[in-house]
């Protein structure tokens, strides 16, 4: 049985201000049983958010490739770990999209997540039009295939499902669309990784998931978890989440 794992980003959101929530959403992860939680915070929140979570583990949204070097503006994964971050993301659709990443650019973050005893959650997703086009598994299949980082395996890599359209709408695919493409991921996973790799991963939700809708897109087949938004900002919207993760 693979354990429900909600983690949220926080994207470019996050103040010393915000501290108190952070601290509230890890005083309410440290009482619900069964499910983990997680934060992921902007990289210069990350060592004071460290101080208030206690136990919940608190991530970045994104490393470089490289350890080091002439690489302007950009954050290391060993920066990361210094900072006391334990898991960090790679490959979120806006970084795909406003950036420019490349599977291979997401591939190797993964890898150099892993070099510095970070988790990675590895987001794949399709747009609109590629799902109107009828593409949408084939797109984030490819994805998934050309991202995988050497070494993959359950106990510090999850993947996250991202439908690009859903993100910040409002909009969620039918829970027959979750399940059908949490299914080809895993199918997928099994492909590259094994059946036994496979069945481990834990593969997460995520696009606009809040407090009504979690125990919906939770109880999907093959759904383990969510990478959440703005519902992760508060306490208060953060919080129903990961209890109806952890009725599952």
């Amino acid at each position: 049985m693979r354990r429900k794992l909600v983690a949220g980003n926080w994207k470019m959101h996050g103040l010393i201000a915000a501290l108190p929530e952070i601290e509230a959403i890890a005083q309410a992860a440290a009482v619900t049983p069964g499910v983990d939680a997680a934060l992921c915070v902007p990289a210069t929140l990350i060592a004071p958010a460290v101080t208030v979570a206690a136990r919940m583990p608190i991530g970045g949204q994104d490393c470089h490739a490289a350890d080091q070097g002439a690489h302007t503006g950009c954050i290391s994964a060993a920066m990361l770990r210094e900072a006391g971050a334990a898991l960090t993301i790679v490959g979120h659709s806006e970084r795909r999209a406003d950036q420019g990443e490349t599977d291979a650019d997401v591939k190797g973050k993964a890898e150099a997540a892993r070099r510095h005893g970070l988790n990675a959650i590895l987001c794949v997703g399709e747009t609109l039009d590629q799902r109107d086009a009828g593409q949408a598994e084939a797109v984030v299949t490819a994805q998934l295939t050309d991202s995988m980082p050497d070494g993959a395996a359950a106990d510090w890599l999850s993947i996250a499902y991202e439908p690009v359209w859903a993100i910040g709408t409002g909009r969620t695919p039918t829970e027959a669309d979750v399940a059908a493409m949490h299914g080809a991921i895993r199918a997928k996973l099994a492909e590259l990784l094994g059946g036994e790799t496979a069945a481990a991963m834990r593969v997460l939700y995520g696009g606009s998931v809040n407090g009504a809708n979690a125990a919906l897109l939770l109880g999907c087949a093959d759904v383990d978890g969510a990478l959440v938004g703005g519902a992760s900002l508060t306490a208060e919207k953060f919080v129903p989440i990961i209890e109806a993760a952890a009725g599952l």
